[in-house]
């Protein structure tokens, strides 16, 4: 079942064109020439209950602006979004109750209060009743073990310790769709493994839909089956990331070292280099298997160690991003 449905969706801004010097700025003032400039550009998407997408791209790709209609902060210039069916611009407040948002470089914490006070003026904000409010801060505690310092003032916590509270208190009415927008930015090892630990939990307990837009690819490779790729405002990849990292690095890399120098030739791999005992060979994984190239060259000589290397995903989402350049 569709959660989130996106049509046609465009965002345009006014830009003036400033003209330099103090004439330029005098002409300024009484006749201005503006351009329209589309930060999103026609962009349509469907998502399923229950899924973790990836919605990523370089710094003004249009990322933030997509996230920001979704959640009825910004209107569109054209186009349709439907929430559970409802426009989060003609009925913001209905679709708001079932959203949660978490802006990674801004805190919804108040500064201020106590963690525990914090999360008490959200119960009162959103209306949530007790048995609910208690059983999801027994849940998020499991998670999380806030109860640690859910009686420290939030201007008192760390940077990871913050990110948690902000993500229980995104979570406290129980919403079915979740934007995180760079969540793990600036955390450590241990506070992005917990961070990632909470979005694969509460999706698996909750089916809660989670849209995630990041610079961390290792968010993207942990958590997200697929991942949608803006660039200038359109949408340029759309689906798995093992059918991009297919699609757009289909080859892999096998290093054999082996006991005596050797030159073994492969009908379906092509040898790169020869260096003394090592040879590199590059071959499509889908002609032929890593195991199955390792078997037919065992058969010719003996080999001493084999390493495989895999393009890396960040030069695989690079790649796209030039590609809808």
């Amino acid at each position: 079942m569709n959660i989130i449905k996106v049509s046609h969706l465009v965002k345009e801004y006014k830009k003036i064109k400033k003209e330099k010097g103090l004439r330029g700025a005098v002409k300024n003032l009484f006749v201005q020439d503006a351009e329209y400039v589309r930060a999103v550009d026609d962009i349509s998407f469907e998502i399923e209950k229950g899924d973790i997408v990836a919605y990523i791209g370089p710094n003004g790709a249009g990322k933030s602006t997509t996230v920001k209609m979704l959640s009825g902060i910004m209107q569109p210039t054209s186009g349709e979004i439907l929430i559970n069916g409802i426009s989060p611009q003609k009925d913001r407040k209905r679709v708001v109750r079932n959203l949660g948002v978490v802006f990674g470089q801004r805190s919804q914490l108040n500064w201020n209060l106590r963690l525990g006070e914090t999360f008490d003026l959200l119960k009162r904000i959103y209306q949530i009743d007790d048995i609910l409010y208690e059983k999801n801060i027994k849940m998020l505690d499991e998670i999380f073990q806030i109860s640690e310092f859910i009686d420290t003032p939030v201007r008192q916590l760390s940077l990871g310790q913050r990110m948690r509270g902000d993500l229980v208190a995104a979570m406290l009415h129980s919403p079915e769709i979740l934007f995180l927008d760079e969540p793990t930015i600036g955390l450590d090892v241990e506070a992005k493994y917990s961070v990632r630990k909470f979005i694969k939990e509460i999706n698996e307990r909750s089916k809660t839909t989670i849209i995630l837009t990041t610079h961390d690819l290792g968010d993207v490779q942990e958590l997200c089956k697929r991942l949608i790729i803006i660039n200038n405002g359109k949408i340029i990849e759309d689906g798995s990331l093992d059918n991009l990292i297919d699609r757009i690095a289909p080859y892999r890399h096998l290093v054999i070292d082996f006991y005596h120098p050797a030159t073994i030739l492969h009908p379906k791999a092509e040898l790169i280099s020869v260096d003394e005992a090592r040879a590199v060979y590059k071959f499509r994984k889908d002609e032929i298997t890593a195991a199955q190239l390792i078997e037919d060259i065992s058969h010719t000589a003996p080999i001493k160690e084999i390493g495989l290397q895999e393009t890396k995903i960040d030069d695989i989402i690079r790649m796209a991003y030039h590609q809808g350049s």
